[in-house]
C-alpha cells in the first residue's frame, strides 16, 4: 500500500533538525490555532463524518520493485506516468471502491440512493475537503516551526485518550506447529492481505467482503498509518483494527510522515525526519501515545516502521544511518515503556538495484525479528514483455536478502501480487495456484500478504484478485493446508 515504486505526488522535505522549535511547540501551537490539536481539532470541526471518510488505506498501492532471476527488479522511477493513482475507477465492479456507483448491490456503500442516510455522500466529501483544507494548514505551520501537532485532547469526555482493551486471551496452540514467540508457524506460513477501505469508511467490512470473495478467513491483516495523531490515520488499533484482530493476526504499517489526505489518497506528506525520529524530541507527543496502545492491546501485533525504507532516502527523510539509529530509538522506546507484544519487520522494497542502501538500512539482528520484501509480476503495467511467475518473481530478492541480511531470520512477503495477462487470462489463475508448491522452494517465507489493489487505471496494472481467473487462483491457494496454521489468541 506504500506506492513508493510508482510516480507520487509532491513531497514536502523533512522537518529541519531544529531542536527548539520542536520541542516547544510539539502541538500547543497548532492547537491553540486548530481547537484541540490537529487529531481531535478535525474530528470535533467535522464531526462524525471524518471518522467515516471514503479511500484507500494508506501509501501507495504496494510498493515493491519485480526482480527477474539475473538482475535487479524495475527501477522505481519506472513507473507508468499515470501510476499510483488512487483512483476509484481503477477498482474491479465487485471491489471496495471510492466510487459508489461501481459497488455491488450488496456491497457496503455510502451511496445515498442505496442507504437510509440524506447526505452522506456530501458530508463525506465535504469531510475530505475540509480535512484537506486543515491539515494544510498544520503542514504550513509545522514547517514554519510551528512544531508536530498531537492527536491527545483536553477534552475528558472525547474518549481519544481512551486505551484499547486487552485482546489477549484463550490458550496458545502446542505441539510442533505451535508458533514462536515471534509469530513464526513452523509448519506453514501466514496468509494474509492489505485491502482498501471501504466506501462507508469501514476497514472490517472492507475485509469480511474479501474474505467472502476468497472464500476463507485470513491469518493476518495489513493496515498503515502515518504519525499525525490523527483518529483516520495517525492512531495504531483502531477500532475496526481491534475488532478483526480477535481472530486474526495484526500487522501495522507506521510510517514517520503526517499525510496530507486521508488515507494518504494522493501520496502527498510531510516528513518527520529520521533524525528528529532518533532525537526523542518526538517521543512523548508523537510515539509514547501509540506505544502505550500497542501494550495495552496485550496481544501480539507485527509492526514494520517506515516499510520500503529503501526508497525513502529520496524522499528526504534521512540517510541510511539515520534511519538506523531512529529504528532502533524507536524500539528502545518500546522496551523502557513496557511494551514488549511487538514483533518487529524491518521491510525493504526488494529492488536489487538499492542493494548497497539496503545492506546499510538494518538495523542489526537484535533488533529485528523478521525481514520483509514487496515483489511483484508486473508484467506489461511497467511496460514489459516478461512474464515472471511466482518463484521468479521472488526469488531474486530472497536469495539476496538470505546472503546479505540475515540466513536465519524468518522472511516475509510483506506485499505480492501479479498484474493480469489480457491475451492469456488463465496465467494469472496458475500464477497463483503455484504458489504453494512454490513457496516451499523459499523455506524462510513464512508469511505472504497479498497487496489486494490496482495500480493505476489501467487494466493491465489490476493487481487484484476479486474476480476472474486471479480469484479462482487466490481461492485454490489460499485452500492448501500449507497455509491455515494455528493463529494464537494472544
Amino acid at each position: 500500500m506504500t506506492g513508493r515504486h510508482r510516480l507520487r505526488g509532491p513531497r514536502k522535505p523533512a522537518e529541519p533538525d531544529r531542536p527548539s522549535d520542536v520541542e516547544n511547540h510539539t502541538g500547543d501551537g497548532l492547537r491553540d490555532d486548530l481547537g484541540d490539536g490537529l487529531g481531535n481539532g478535525l474530528r470535533d470541526g467535522l464531526g462524525d463524518g471524518l471518522g467515516h471518510s471514503s479511500g484507500d488505506e494508506g501509501p501507495g498501492d504496494g510498493l515493491g520493485h519485480s526482480s527477474g532471476d539475473d538482475g535487479p527488479g524495475n527501477d522505481p522511477r519506472s513507473a507508468p506516468a499515470d501510476a499510483p493513482r488512487n483512483s476509484p475507477t481503477s477498482a474491479p465492479a465487485d471491489a471496495p471502491t471510492n466510487n459508489p456507483a461501481s459497488a455491488p448491490a450488496d456491497a457496503p456503500t455510502d451511496d445515498p440512493a442505496s442507504a437510509p442516510r440524506n447526505t452522506q455522500g456530501n458530508d463525506l466529501r465535504s469531510a475530505r475537503r475540509t480535512y484537506m483544507a486543515v491539515a494544510m494548514v498544520a503542514v504550513a505551520a509545522l514547517l514554519a516551526g510551528l512544531g508536530i501537532w498531537a492527536g491527545r485532547s483536553e477534552d475528558p469526555d472525547s474518549g481519544a485518550d481512551a486505551l484499547p482493551d486487552n485482546a489477549a486471551s484463550g490458550e496458545l496452540p502446542t505441539g510442533p506447529c505451535a508458533p514462536t514467540d515471534t509469530l513464526v508457524p513452523p509448519c506453514g506460513a501466514w496468509w494474509g492481505a492489505a485491502v482498501p477501505y471501504a466506501e462507508d469508511g469501514s476497514l472490517k467490512d472492507a475485509v469480511h467482503g474479501f474474505e467472502k470473495r476468497i472464500g476463507r478467513k485470513l491469518d493476518l491483516v495489513y493496515n498503515y498509518h502515518d504519525m499525525s495523531g490523527t483518529r483516520l490515520d495517525g492512531e495504531l488499533l483502531t477500532p475496526d483494527e481491534q475488532e478483526l484482530g480477535k481472530d486474526r493476526l495484526l500487522m501495522l504499517a507506521w510510517e514517520s510522515t503526517v499525510w496530507t489526505e486521508p488515507h494518504h489518497e494522493n501520496w502527498t506528506e510531510t516528513q518527520l525526519g529520521w533524525k528528529n525520529i532518533a532525537s526523542g524530541r518526538l517521543d512523548e507527543k508523537i510515539l509514547d501515545p501509540q506505544i502505550r496502545r500497542i501494550k495495552a492491546y496485550g496481544k501480539r501485533v507485527f509492526l514494520s516502521f517506515d516499510q520500503e525504507t529503501d526508497a525513502r532516502i529520496e524522499e528526504g527523510a534521512g540517510t541510511p544511518e539515520d534511519f538506523v539509529a531512529a529504528y532502533r530509538h524507536v524500539r528502545d522506546r518500546f522496551r523502557e515503556l513496557g511494551a514488549d507484544n511487538v514483533v518487529w519487520v524491518w521491510t525493504v522494497s526488494g529492488y536489487l538495484g538499492s542493494a548497497a542502501d539496503m545492506k546499510a538500512l538494518y538495523p542489526g539482528d537484535e533488533y529485528v525479528d523478521w525481514i520483509a520484501m514487496d515483489q511483484y509480476n508486473y508484467y506489461q503495467c511497467h511496460g514489459t514483455t516478461d512474464w515472471k511467475d511466482f518463484l521468479r518473481s521472488q526469488r531474486p530478492s530472497y536469495e539476496w536478502l538470505r546472503e546479505n541480511i540475515s540466513d536465519e531470520k524468518p522472511v516475509m512477503l510483506a506485499e505480492f501480487a501479479t498484474a493480469p495477462d489480457a491475451d492469456a487470462p488463465q496465467r494469472q489463475r496458475d500464477w497463483y495456484t503455484g504458489i504453494p508448491a512454490a513457496v516451499k522452494k523459499l523455506p524462510k517465507v513464512k508469511a505472504l500478504v497479498h497487496w489486494n489493489r490496482p495500480t493505476s487505471e489501467k487494466p493491465v496494472c489490476d493487481l487484484t484478485v476479486n474476480e476472474g481467473p486471479g480469484l479462482e487462483g487466490y481461492r485454490e491457494a489460499g485452500r492448501n493446508g500449507y497455509f491455515h496454521q494455528p493463529v494464537p489468541p494472544r
